[in-house]
C-alpha cells in the first residue's frame, strides 16, 4: 500500500484513556505509565476536550515538587491548554510533516468535531514498516 494512501484513523489508537482537569497530578502520571502512553486527554464535564496532559506537563510537576516542596496539583494546573488536533482521514504522510515541525509526541485525532482517537510518534513510524 503507499504510505500517501494511509489515514491517520488506520493507525490512531482508539482506547483512549482521559484525565479530568481535577486528577491529582500524580494520579495521572501514574496512569500514563501504566498504560504505556505519552499523553492523555483532558475532559471536560460534557465531554469536551479541554487540554492535554503529557509526559513533558509531569517534568513540570516534578520541578514544580522540588521547588514547591509540595508534591501536589491539580491535572488543571500542568496541562497543555494550547491543543494542536488531527483529521481522521488525514494522510499519514502530512502527519508526519505536523510531527516534524511540533515537539508534541502525540496528537488527539477528530472526525466531524468528536474526539475519536490519539496519534503517536510511534504510530506513525508503524505505519512505515508496516
Amino acid at each position: 500500500m503507499m504510505l500517501s494512501k494511509i489515514t491517520v484513523a488506520d493507525y490512531m489508537t482508539k482506547r483512549l484513556v482521559s484525565l479530568s482537569k481535577q486528577t491529582n497530578v500524580f494520579d495521572a502520571i501514574k496512569k500514563l505509565l501504566e498504560n504505556k502512553i505519552t499523553c492523555a486527554p483532558v475532559i471536560d464535564e460534557e465531554g469536551k476536550l479541554i487540554g492535554m496532559f503529557s509526559e513533558k506537563d509531569g517534568m513540570r510537576v516534578v520541578l514544580a515538587s522540588v521547588y514547591d516542596q509540595g508534591m501536589s496539583g491539580k491535572v488543571g494546573d500542568f496541562m497543555s491548554k494550547e491543543i494542536i488536533s488531527v483529521d481522521a482521514n488525514s494522510s499519514i504522510v502530512n502527519l508526519a510533516e505536523t510531527f516534524q515541525n511540533s515537539a508534541v509526541r502525540s496528537f488527539p485525532v477528530f472526525d466531524h468535531a468528536k474526539m475519536v482517537g490519539i496519534i503517536s510518534r510511534t504510530d506513525v513510524l508503524r505505519a512505515l514498516v508496516s
